[in-house]
């Protein structure tokens, strides 16, 4: 589980964008950029070089609404 406060404050180190926590695969995913970047230990792994570029499929769904 990752700080709802963590995550307001996060965005996309490459798009600016924010980020949806997907709890079932822990990953910050960005849908502007196309990535999801990893948590390990609980901490957000937030470089390009270690995220997982999402499929087309997977850019066009939302895992979870944002709370501003």
């Amino acid at each position: 589980m990752i700080d709802k406060k963590l995550l307001s404050i996060l965005v996309c180190p490459v798009s600016k964008a924010p980020l949806e926590y997907n709890e079932g695969q822990q990953e910050l995913v960005c849908r502007a950029s196309g990535l999801a970047y990893p948590i390990r230990d609980g901490i957000p792994v937030m470089l390009e070089s270690e995220a997982r570029q999402l499929p087309a499929d997977e850019k066009l769904r939302s895992s979870t609404p944002r709370n501003p």
